[in-house]
């Protein structure tokens, strides 16, 4: 199957079960893939045989720039979800949402969480 991949999507979230993080907010990253058949697109040229992969930004954008969840893994079902309406093509989608400053003691690069979706009839 096909994807289509965004990286490292940088965004200022609120998300967090302490308060101190409601707050003030952190960084979070954001990876995507998206599994469509991109046989028409690739031959024809045209971007409605694809998915705008602008227009998926904007989808995760709006989630994780919104309103504030205590889990990262629901910031990532939400994602999940919501691209699953946006794009009608869009079979299966695996989401990782990463948290570098998580509250925890420790020298770490980041924790994440990884959703791997797949569209169902």
């Amino acid at each position: 199957m096909d994807k289509i991949i965004l990286k490292q999507m940088a965004f200022y979230g609120y998300h967090g079960l302490f308060p101190q993080e409601n707050h003030l907010g952190q960084r979070f990253y954001v990876d995507l893939e998206m599994y469509t058949d991109l046989k028409e697109a690739g031959q024809t040229d045209d971007m409605n045989a694809s998915i705008n992969y602008g227009t998926a930004y904007d989808v995760v954008k709006e989630i994780v720039e919104g309103e504030a969840k205590h889990l990262i893994e629901a910031v990532a079902e939400t994602i999940a979800d919501a691209l699953f309406t946006e794009f009608n093509t869009l079979k299966r989608c695996v989401v990782k949402v990463s948290k570098p400053e998580a509250p925890i003691p420790g020298q770490f690069e980041s924790v994440a969480v990884e959703l791997d979706r797949e569209r169902l009839k």
